[in-house]
Protein backbone atom coordinates (compact mmCIF):
# COMPACT_ATOMS: atom_id res chain seq x y z
CA UNK A 1 0.00 0.00 0.00
CA UNK A 2 1.22 3.52 -0.73
CA UNK A 3 2.01 5.80 2.18
CA UNK A 4 -0.31 8.59 3.23
CA UNK A 5 1.40 11.95 3.05
CA UNK A 6 1.26 14.23 6.07
CA UNK A 7 -1.41 16.26 4.24
CA UNK A 8 -3.56 13.21 3.62
CA UNK A 9 -3.12 12.20 7.23
CA UNK A 10 -4.68 15.53 8.21
CA UNK A 11 -2.25 16.56 10.85
CA UNK A 12 -0.45 13.38 11.88
CA UNK A 13 3.28 13.76 11.47
CA UNK A 14 4.02 10.07 11.01
CA UNK A 15 3.13 8.40 7.71
CA UNK A 16 0.97 5.30 7.99
CA UNK A 17 -0.16 2.85 5.31
CA UNK A 18 -3.28 4.02 3.54
CA UNK A 19 -6.55 2.60 4.78
CA UNK A 20 -10.04 3.80 5.58
CA UNK A 21 -9.42 3.61 9.32
CA UNK A 22 -6.48 6.03 9.15
CA UNK A 23 -8.46 8.46 7.00
CA UNK A 24 -11.46 8.30 9.30
CA UNK A 25 -9.41 8.97 12.42
CA UNK A 26 -7.75 11.93 10.73
CA UNK A 27 -10.99 13.49 9.49
CA UNK A 28 -12.54 13.87 12.94
CA UNK A 29 -11.98 17.63 13.41
CA UNK A 30 -13.68 18.33 10.08
CA UNK A 31 -16.51 15.89 10.79
CA UNK A 32 -17.14 17.50 14.18
CA UNK A 33 -17.44 20.92 12.55
CA UNK A 34 -19.72 19.51 9.84
CA UNK A 35 -21.91 17.89 12.48
CA UNK A 36 -22.37 21.18 14.31
CA UNK A 37 -23.20 22.92 11.01
CA UNK A 38 -25.83 20.27 10.28
CA UNK A 39 -27.38 20.71 13.72
CA UNK A 40 -27.39 24.49 13.32
CA UNK A 41 -29.40 24.09 10.12
CA UNK A 42 -31.99 21.98 11.94
CA UNK A 43 -31.98 23.80 15.27
CA UNK A 44 -35.61 24.97 15.09
CA UNK A 45 -36.83 21.45 14.33
CA UNK A 46 -34.68 19.98 17.10
CA UNK A 47 -35.85 22.53 19.67
CA UNK A 48 -39.50 22.01 18.75
CA UNK A 49 -39.14 18.26 19.27
CA UNK A 50 -37.13 18.32 22.49
CA UNK A 51 -38.46 21.34 24.39
CA UNK A 52 -41.79 19.81 25.50
CA UNK A 53 -40.08 16.54 26.42
CA UNK A 54 -37.33 18.13 28.49
CA UNK A 55 -39.92 20.27 30.27
CA UNK A 56 -41.33 17.11 31.88
CA UNK A 57 -39.58 16.67 35.23
CA UNK A 58 -40.47 12.95 35.17
CA UNK A 59 -38.74 12.34 31.83
CA UNK A 60 -36.33 9.44 31.66
CA UNK A 61 -33.69 9.61 28.93
CA UNK A 62 -32.20 6.29 27.84
CA UNK A 63 -29.06 6.37 25.68
CA UNK A 64 -28.76 3.11 23.80
CA UNK A 65 -26.55 1.31 21.32
CA UNK A 66 -24.23 -1.69 21.22
CA UNK A 67 -20.45 -1.82 21.45
CA UNK A 68 -18.97 1.60 20.70
CA UNK A 69 -22.48 3.01 20.30
CA UNK A 70 -23.23 1.90 23.86
CA UNK A 71 -20.05 3.58 25.09
CA UNK A 72 -21.26 6.88 23.62
CA UNK A 73 -24.09 6.67 26.10
CA UNK A 74 -21.73 5.77 28.92
CA UNK A 75 -19.62 8.83 28.12
CA UNK A 76 -22.59 11.20 28.00
CA UNK A 77 -25.00 9.96 30.67
CA UNK A 78 -23.13 11.46 33.67
CA UNK A 79 -22.74 14.80 31.86
CA UNK A 80 -26.35 14.99 30.71
CA UNK A 81 -27.76 14.11 34.13
CA UNK A 82 -26.16 17.23 35.55
CA UNK A 83 -26.78 19.45 32.53
CA UNK A 84 -30.46 18.58 32.13
CA UNK A 85 -31.47 17.85 35.70
CA UNK A 86 -33.25 14.76 34.44
CA UNK A 87 -32.82 11.03 34.86
CA UNK A 88 -30.37 9.92 32.17
CA UNK A 89 -29.17 6.34 31.81
CA UNK A 90 -27.00 4.42 29.37
CA UNK A 91 -28.59 1.03 28.66
CA UNK A 92 -27.20 -1.12 25.86
CA UNK A 93 -29.57 -2.32 23.15
CA UNK A 94 -28.30 -5.80 23.99
CA UNK A 95 -29.72 -5.39 27.51
CA UNK A 96 -33.01 -3.93 26.30
CA UNK A 97 -33.46 -6.88 23.94
CA UNK A 98 -32.01 -9.61 26.16
CA UNK A 99 -33.43 -8.52 29.53
CA UNK A 100 -36.30 -6.15 28.72
CA UNK A 101 -38.13 -6.57 32.03
CA UNK A 102 -35.01 -5.42 33.87
CA UNK A 103 -33.85 -2.73 31.46
CA UNK A 104 -37.25 -1.08 31.07
CA UNK A 105 -38.95 -2.05 34.31
CA UNK A 106 -40.75 1.28 34.82
CA UNK A 107 -43.40 2.69 32.51
CA UNK A 108 -42.41 6.35 32.77
CA UNK A 109 -42.17 9.07 30.10
CA UNK A 110 -39.08 8.08 28.14
CA UNK A 111 -36.90 9.53 25.41
CA UNK A 112 -34.99 6.68 23.80
CA UNK A 113 -31.84 8.01 22.13
CA UNK A 114 -30.60 5.35 19.70
CA UNK A 115 -27.07 5.43 18.27
CA UNK A 116 -26.15 3.42 15.19
CA UNK A 117 -23.34 3.83 12.68
CA UNK A 118 -25.01 1.69 10.03
CA UNK A 119 -28.42 1.67 11.68
CA UNK A 120 -28.75 -1.94 10.62
CA UNK A 121 -27.72 -3.86 13.74
CA UNK A 122 -30.45 -6.38 14.65
CA UNK A 123 -30.54 -5.27 18.29
CA UNK A 124 -31.00 -1.61 17.33
CA UNK A 125 -34.27 -2.31 15.53
CA UNK A 126 -35.42 -4.84 18.11
CA UNK A 127 -34.73 -2.44 21.01
CA UNK A 128 -37.11 0.11 19.50
CA UNK A 129 -39.80 -2.56 19.15
CA UNK A 130 -39.28 -3.74 22.73
CA UNK A 131 -39.46 -0.19 24.08
CA UNK A 132 -42.65 0.37 22.11
CA UNK A 133 -44.29 -2.59 23.83
CA UNK A 134 -43.00 -1.82 27.31
CA UNK A 135 -43.54 1.94 27.46
CA UNK A 136 -46.78 3.84 26.93
CA UNK A 137 -45.20 7.32 26.71
CA UNK A 138 -42.24 6.96 24.38
CA UNK A 139 -40.37 9.29 22.03
CA UNK A 140 -37.32 8.50 19.92
CA UNK A 141 -34.24 10.51 19.02
CA UNK A 142 -32.31 8.55 16.42
CA UNK A 143 -28.69 9.45 15.72
CA UNK A 144 -27.13 7.56 12.82
CA UNK A 145 -24.38 7.89 10.25
CA UNK A 146 -26.33 6.09 7.54
CA UNK A 147 -29.35 7.86 6.05
CA UNK A 148 -30.20 4.65 4.16
CA UNK A 149 -30.07 2.38 7.20
CA UNK A 150 -33.02 0.74 8.90
CA UNK A 151 -32.93 3.12 11.87
CA UNK A 152 -33.21 6.15 9.62
CA UNK A 153 -35.73 4.62 7.21
CA UNK A 154 -38.13 3.01 9.67
CA UNK A 155 -41.36 4.94 10.11
CA UNK A 156 -41.23 5.28 13.89
CA UNK A 157 -43.93 7.26 15.68
CA UNK A 158 -42.95 10.23 17.86
CA UNK A 159 -39.43 10.33 16.51
CA UNK A 160 -36.77 12.70 15.26
CA UNK A 161 -34.05 11.25 13.04
CA UNK A 162 -30.67 12.96 12.69
CA UNK A 163 -28.58 11.49 9.89
CA UNK A 164 -25.04 12.78 10.20
CA UNK A 165 -22.74 13.88 7.35
CA UNK A 166 -22.05 11.02 4.97
CA UNK A 167 -18.31 11.01 5.68
CA UNK A 168 -19.04 10.01 9.29
CA UNK A 169 -20.28 6.62 8.06
CA UNK A 170 -16.94 4.88 8.59
CA UNK A 171 -16.03 2.24 6.05
CA UNK A 172 -13.38 0.74 8.30
CA UNK A 173 -14.26 -2.06 10.71
CA UNK A 174 -13.89 -0.02 13.89
CA UNK A 175 -15.96 3.03 14.74
CA UNK A 176 -13.76 6.13 14.87
CA UNK A 177 -15.19 9.29 13.30
CA UNK A 178 -18.66 7.77 13.63
CA UNK A 179 -18.10 7.44 17.38
CA UNK A 180 -17.02 11.05 17.86
CA UNK A 181 -19.64 12.45 15.47
CA UNK A 182 -22.58 10.66 17.09
CA UNK A 183 -21.30 11.55 20.56
CA UNK A 184 -20.94 15.20 19.59
CA UNK A 185 -24.38 15.20 17.97
CA UNK A 186 -26.10 13.94 21.11
CA UNK A 187 -24.17 16.33 23.36
CA UNK A 188 -25.01 19.32 21.18
CA UNK A 189 -28.61 18.31 20.52
CA UNK A 190 -29.52 17.61 24.14
CA UNK A 191 -27.65 20.50 25.78
CA UNK A 192 -28.49 23.06 23.09
CA UNK A 193 -26.99 23.52 19.64
CA UNK A 194 -26.67 27.28 20.13
CA UNK A 195 -24.50 26.83 23.22
CA UNK A 196 -22.22 24.40 21.37
CA UNK A 197 -21.55 26.96 18.63
CA UNK A 198 -19.19 28.66 21.06
CA UNK A 199 -17.39 25.41 21.89
CA UNK A 200 -17.02 23.58 18.59
CA UNK A 201 -14.02 25.61 17.45
CA UNK A 202 -11.97 24.85 20.55
CA UNK A 203 -13.03 21.19 20.54
CA UNK A 204 -12.14 20.67 16.87
CA UNK A 205 -8.84 22.55 17.21
CA UNK A 206 -7.90 20.51 20.28
CA UNK A 207 -8.72 17.31 18.42
CA UNK A 208 -6.52 18.43 15.52
CA UNK A 209 -3.68 19.12 17.95
CA UNK A 210 -4.13 15.71 19.52
CA UNK A 211 -3.85 14.09 16.09
CA UNK A 212 -0.51 15.80 15.50
CA UNK A 213 0.84 14.72 18.89
CA UNK A 214 -0.58 11.19 18.81
CA UNK A 215 0.80 10.16 15.41
CA UNK A 216 4.49 9.76 16.28
CA UNK A 217 3.68 8.65 19.83
CA UNK A 218 1.40 5.86 18.61
CA UNK A 219 4.03 4.65 16.14
CA UNK A 220 6.60 4.50 18.93
CA UNK A 221 4.25 2.66 21.31
CA UNK A 222 3.37 0.05 18.70
CA UNK A 223 7.02 -0.97 18.47
CA UNK A 224 7.27 -1.71 22.20
CA UNK A 225 5.28 -4.92 21.94
CA UNK A 226 3.02 -4.32 24.93
CA UNK A 227 1.03 -7.45 25.78
CA UNK A 228 -1.54 -5.58 27.87
CA UNK A 229 -3.07 -2.11 27.97
CA UNK A 230 -5.37 -0.54 30.53
CA UNK A 231 -7.20 2.76 30.19
CA UNK A 232 -8.25 4.66 33.32
CA UNK A 233 -10.83 7.44 33.53
CA UNK A 234 -13.51 8.78 35.86
CA UNK A 235 -17.10 9.82 35.17
CA UNK A 236 -17.57 10.39 31.43
CA UNK A 237 -13.93 9.47 30.92
CA UNK A 238 -14.63 5.93 32.16
CA UNK A 239 -16.97 5.50 29.20
CA UNK A 240 -14.10 6.70 27.04
CA UNK A 241 -11.76 4.20 28.70
CA UNK A 242 -14.13 1.42 27.72
CA UNK A 243 -14.20 2.64 24.12
CA UNK A 244 -10.40 2.91 24.06
CA UNK A 245 -10.00 -0.64 25.35
CA UNK A 246 -12.43 -1.98 22.76
CA UNK A 247 -10.69 -0.14 19.93
CA UNK A 248 -7.33 -1.76 20.69
CA UNK A 249 -8.90 -5.18 21.18
CA UNK A 250 -10.73 -4.90 17.84
CA UNK A 251 -7.90 -3.59 15.69
CA UNK A 252 -5.32 -6.07 17.04
CA UNK A 253 -7.77 -8.96 16.68
CA UNK A 254 -7.42 -9.67 20.40
CA UNK A 255 -3.62 -9.88 20.29
CA UNK A 256 -3.30 -7.24 23.04
CA UNK A 257 -5.31 -7.84 26.21
CA UNK A 258 -7.18 -4.72 27.28
CA UNK A 259 -9.03 -3.42 30.31
CA UNK A 260 -10.87 -0.26 31.35
CA UNK A 261 -11.36 0.93 34.91
CA UNK A 262 -11.77 4.02 37.06
CA UNK A 263 -8.70 5.23 38.98
CA UNK A 264 -10.47 4.67 42.31
CA UNK A 265 -11.79 1.27 41.24
CA UNK A 266 -8.36 0.21 39.99
CA UNK A 267 -7.10 -0.60 43.49
CA UNK A 268 -9.93 -3.03 44.12
CA UNK A 269 -8.42 -5.96 42.25
CA UNK A 270 -7.89 -4.82 38.65
CA UNK A 271 -4.45 -3.44 39.51
CA UNK A 272 -3.20 -7.04 39.40
CA UNK A 273 -3.49 -6.73 35.60
CA UNK A 274 -0.33 -4.59 35.53
CA UNK A 275 3.12 -6.03 34.85
CA UNK A 276 6.19 -4.88 32.95
CA UNK A 277 4.51 -5.65 29.62
CA UNK A 278 1.56 -3.34 30.39
CA UNK A 279 0.82 0.12 29.02
CA UNK A 280 -1.26 2.23 31.42
CA UNK A 281 -3.09 5.26 30.00
CA UNK A 282 -4.70 7.91 32.21
CA UNK A 283 -7.49 10.22 31.03
CA UNK A 284 -7.25 13.00 33.64
CA UNK A 285 -10.38 14.92 34.58
CA UNK A 286 -10.74 18.70 34.71
CA UNK A 287 -13.11 18.43 37.68
CA UNK A 288 -11.06 19.59 40.70
CA UNK A 289 -12.20 16.86 43.10
CA UNK A 290 -12.14 14.03 40.57
CA UNK A 291 -8.73 15.18 39.38
CA UNK A 292 -7.25 14.80 42.86
CA UNK A 293 -8.26 11.13 42.90
CA UNK A 294 -6.95 10.66 39.35
CA UNK A 295 -3.59 12.16 40.29
CA UNK A 296 -3.37 10.06 43.45
CA UNK A 297 -3.51 6.91 41.34
CA UNK A 298 -1.14 8.31 38.72
CA UNK A 299 1.45 9.14 41.37
CA UNK A 300 0.94 5.74 43.02
CA UNK A 301 1.58 3.98 39.72
CA UNK A 302 4.67 6.08 39.14
CA UNK A 303 5.99 5.13 42.59
CA UNK A 304 5.16 1.44 42.07
CA UNK A 305 7.25 1.45 38.89
CA UNK A 306 5.77 -1.87 37.79
CA UNK A 307 4.12 -0.91 34.48
CA UNK A 308 5.93 -1.07 31.18
CA UNK A 309 4.93 2.53 30.51
CA UNK A 310 2.49 5.16 31.74
CA UNK A 311 0.88 7.72 29.44
CA UNK A 312 -1.16 10.76 30.46
CA UNK A 313 -3.86 12.70 28.63
CA UNK A 314 -4.36 15.94 30.55
CA UNK A 315 -5.88 19.25 29.50
CA UNK A 316 -4.03 20.93 32.36
CA UNK A 317 -0.72 19.89 30.82
CA UNK A 318 0.65 18.77 34.18
CA UNK A 319 2.76 15.76 35.11
CA UNK A 320 4.50 15.58 31.74
CA UNK A 321 1.27 14.96 29.85
CA UNK A 322 1.68 13.13 26.55
CA UNK A 323 -1.55 14.56 25.09
CA UNK A 324 -2.26 18.04 26.46
CA UNK A 325 -5.20 19.92 24.89
CA UNK A 326 -4.51 22.92 27.11
CA UNK A 327 -6.96 25.16 25.23
CA UNK A 328 -9.62 23.09 27.03
CA UNK A 329 -8.14 23.43 30.51
CA UNK A 330 -11.26 25.27 31.71
CA UNK A 331 -13.72 23.04 29.83
CA UNK A 332 -15.96 20.34 31.23
CA UNK A 333 -14.90 16.75 30.82
CA UNK A 334 -17.43 16.26 28.01
CA UNK A 335 -15.30 18.47 25.76
CA UNK A 336 -12.18 16.43 26.58
CA UNK A 337 -13.74 13.27 25.16
CA UNK A 338 -12.95 14.33 21.60
CA UNK A 339 -9.20 15.08 21.78
CA UNK A 340 -8.62 12.31 24.33
CA UNK A 341 -10.08 9.59 22.08
CA UNK A 342 -7.48 10.27 19.39
CA UNK A 343 -4.49 8.66 21.14
CA UNK A 344 -6.18 5.28 21.72
CA UNK A 345 -7.48 5.29 18.16
CA UNK A 346 -4.04 6.05 16.73
CA UNK A 347 -2.34 3.51 18.99
CA UNK A 348 -4.85 0.84 18.01
CA UNK A 349 -4.19 1.61 14.34
CA UNK A 350 -0.40 1.48 14.72
CA UNK A 351 -0.56 -1.68 16.84
CA UNK A 352 -2.76 -3.32 14.22
CA UNK A 353 -0.11 -2.76 11.56
CA UNK A 354 2.65 -3.85 13.95
CA UNK A 355 0.86 -7.19 14.41
CA UNK A 356 0.57 -7.68 10.66
CA UNK A 357 -3.17 -7.05 10.68
CA UNK A 358 -5.22 -5.06 8.16
CA UNK A 359 -7.10 -2.47 10.27
CA UNK A 360 -10.06 -2.18 7.90
CA UNK A 361 -10.69 -5.94 8.20
CA UNK A 362 -8.92 -7.00 11.40
CA UNK A 363 -10.82 -10.22 12.19
CA UNK A 364 -8.58 -12.80 10.54
CA UNK A 365 -11.00 -15.62 11.35
CA UNK A 366 -13.93 -13.66 9.90
CA UNK A 367 -15.99 -14.39 13.01
CA UNK A 368 -16.39 -10.72 14.01
CA UNK A 369 -18.09 -8.40 11.53
CA UNK A 370 -18.39 -4.66 10.90
CA UNK A 371 -22.19 -4.94 11.15
CA UNK A 372 -23.10 -7.63 13.67
CA UNK A 373 -24.35 -10.88 12.15
CA UNK A 374 -25.86 -14.04 13.55
CA UNK A 375 -28.27 -12.44 16.02
CA UNK A 376 -31.60 -14.23 16.34
CA UNK A 377 -34.33 -12.00 17.76
CA UNK A 378 -36.49 -14.40 19.75
CA UNK A 379 -40.23 -14.21 20.25
CA UNK A 380 -41.05 -11.52 22.77
CA UNK A 381 -38.31 -9.24 21.41
CA UNK A 382 -39.73 -8.99 17.90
Amino acid sequence: MRELTSTAAAGTSTDVPECWTAKEIAQQPAVLRATQALLDSRSAEIDAFLAPLLADKDLRIVLTGAGSSDFIGQCLAPVLRRALGRRVEAIATTDIVGTPDLALAEDVPTLLVSFGRSGNSPESIAAIAVAGRKLSRLHHLIVTCNASGALAQNDIANSLVISLPEESHDRGFAMTSSFSAMMYCALSTLTGTAAMQDRIGAIADATQGALAAAGPLAAELAQHGFARTIYLGSGPLFGLAREAALKLLELTDGQIATMAETPLGFRHGPKTFVDDSTLVVFFLSNDPLTRRYDLDMLHEMQRDDCAGRILVCDAQGADGADIAPTALQSAGDSDLLFPYVVLPQMFALAASFAHGITPDTPSRSGTVNRVVQGVIIHEGAQ
